[in-house]
């Protein structure tokens, strides 16, 4: 672990958290809001367990992946000397719910009836609950995961009915070369109508617009890990 700490990639992990993790701060401040309560996700997909590792020892708790395959090679292998959180933040499909159900603390993208119902028969095969997010696809993008805008209140209100309190909050990843805050703004709104509490939104290019509209926790991969 000693050869792992003194990595010149090691180093520029733990220089990048710091850079992040104070902009978020002041960016919090800015819009009056406490650093404290705003979480950052680093995104780690692409990336090996040892950038994993880098870092855990720069004192990162909570992690992002996109596919459950990769994060079943990469996590499992920490939990025993680690505690973290880790988050799937992938689309998800329902094949792949109960192994999602399974491993990540927090399924952020939960988009349609067919998933819900995967993913609750997971949680009662497995015994474990994930803390779920609604994500809903703010930009109409044929391409994208969530549910539309349209169908958003409708979905929300019956995940609710299924999950109770594991569900937390909404996600969305607005659409590339757009204004992102028309719809971060959006999706902090229809949180709060629905009183949940947690927003993610936001990613390396836009975390801080994200905070200033509401985040309270932002994914980002490549400001601390490197491009992909």
């Amino acid at each position: 672990m000693s050869s792992l700490l003194q990595s010149p990639e090691t180093a520029a992990i733990a220089e990048n958290l710091l850079r992040v993790r104070t902009r978020i701060a002041e960016a919090a401040l800015r819009a009056g809001r406490r650093p404290e309560d705003v979480t950052l996700v680093a995104v780690s997909k692409t990336k090996p367990v040892e950038a994993v590792q880098a870092a855990l020892a720069a004192g990162q708790t909570v992690f992002g992946e996109n596919r459950v395959q990769e994060a079943a090679g990469k996590f499992p292998q920490l939990r025993a000397a680690h505690a973290f959180s880790l988050h799937i933040i992938g689309g998800l499909q329902t094949n792949k719910a109960r192994d999602a159900v399974r491993l990540g603390d927090v399924i952020e993208t939960l988009d349609r009836p067919k998933l819900a119902e995967a993913i609750a028969a997971a949680i009662a095969k497995e015994g474990r609950t994930p803390t779920l997010l609604v994500e809903v696809n703010t930009g109409a993008e044929p391409q994208k995961s969530g549910v539309a805008r349209d169908d958003a209140d409708g979905f929300i209100n019956d995940c609710k009915g299924r999950f109770g309190t594991a569900l937390a909050g909404l996600m969305c990843v607005p659409p590339a070369g757009e204004d992102p805050a028309p719809h971060f703004t959006w999706l902090a709104d229809r949180a709060a109508r629905h009183g949940l509490a947690v927003v993610s939104m936001g990613m390396s290019a836009d975390f801080e617009t994200a905070i200033a509209c509401g985040a309270t926790w932002v994914r980002v991969g490549s400001a601390i890990f490197g491009s992909r």
